[in-house]
């Protein structure tokens, strides 16, 4: 089991983007965090209002936007023109190669997500694009599947064999990952304690198989679970 806390992630400060780099990204680089298995980006972003990307492209990658609040506003080379909201769950998968904007939907309110990137397992397939709301209920009561190879309980297929879950703890409220594969932990929003050791929003863990974690103690806490291969 190892460490990425909050305070060690890459920092950008572009003035109305501000950017936290769990692993190397852009101009930030440590040959130490170049991701963990096909687990390759996870920024922090904050978006001043009005501002946001112009048009760039990607390729061969599966791109995951988790909202956190605020407003992004999404049009991409494939027609799609969307806007995300807290709670929801964008997911874009560049393939042989797509084109988009994101912009902050709102002329007032900073927009604050994450971004994820996952490799994947194959390349060069037609680019694909999907959006879904997640219950909030259903993430205070247990880990709930947003993401998985096969599209199982209604999650997001994607071309990877790795699954991604979130959860909401609160209170008295205990939540379990079990052993069983590698795995990642991040710590979206709020605080509470792994195995008896306090994280904070940003905090990260990465764990090996063999490994159990026990979340207590929690406060107003969400985590994304990704389970790689």
């Amino acid at each position: 089991m190892q460490w990425r806390r909050a305070a060690e992630r890459g920092k950008a400060d572009h003035g109305w983007l501000q950017s936290w780099h769990s692993f190397s990204f852009a101009g930030y680089y440590d040959p130490a965090f170049m991701g963990f298995g096909p687990l390759r980006v996870i920024n922090e972003d904050i978006i001043a209002p009005g501002a946001g990307f112009a048009t760039h492209g990607h390729r061969d990658m599966e791109i995951v936007t988790w909202m956190l609040s605020g407003q992004l506003n999404h049009q991409d080379s494939m027609g799609h023109q969307a806007s995300l909201r807290p709670g929801e769950l964008q997911y874009m998968s560049a393939g042989s190669g797509v084109e988009h904007s994101e912009y902050n939907g709102s002329t007032t309110a900073p927009a604050h997500l994450l971004q994820i990137w996952i490799e994947p397992w194959v390349r060069g397939e037609a680019p694909r694009y999907q959006q879904t709301h997640v219950d909030a209920a259903a993430l205070a009561q247990s880990w709930v599947l947003l993401l998985s190879p096969d599209g199982a309980l209604g999650s997001i297929s994607i071309k990877q064999d790795a699954r991604v879950y979130a959860l909401r703890l609160s209170g008295e409220q205990r939540g379990m990952v079990p052993a069983g594969c590698r795995r990642y932990l991040h710590l979206v929003r709020g605080l509470l304690r792994a195995n008896g050791q306090p994280m904070q929003a940003g905090d990260a863990l990465m764990l090996d198989p063999g490994d159990v974690l026990m979340l207590d103690q929690a406060e107003q806490a969400e985590v994304l679970r990704f389970d790689l291969p």
